[in-house]
């Protein structure tokens, strides 16, 4: 394994684990959807990071998937704020234990 690609896993790595922490132990939905964001920009940097060592139409599959990844990960936030304004303004608290029961 090249030593560039070992240290950008090991980075990949530890940015997936800091936003995995993140989700499970933040209350605050804002905290909750960054921490999603980082352990999707963490998985594309992987598959950039193994982009690299591969030949070169190989490479450009690896690099056209975080392009998708990042779209589709845009289209979540967007999605995501927006759930989060409408329920906030039910219930004027962004704690996301108060989302528990939403019929009242």
């Amino acid at each position: 394994m090249n030593p560039d690609l070992y240290f950008v896993q090991i980075l990949a790595a530890v940015l997936f684990v800091i936003g995995i922490a993140v989700v499970l132990t933040r209350r605050n939905v804002f905290f909750l959807l960054m921490g999603v964001e980082l352990a999707l920009n963490a998985a594309n940097l992987s598959f950039i990071g193994f982009a690299r060592t591969l030949p070169s139409d190989a490479a450009l599959i690896g690099q056209i998937v975080p392009l998708f990844s990042i779209a589709v990960a845009a289209a979540e936030a967007c999605v995501g704020l927006a759930m989060v304004i409408l329920v906030y303004r039910a219930r004027e608290s962004l704690d996301s234990e108060s989302f528990t029961s939403l019929k009242e």
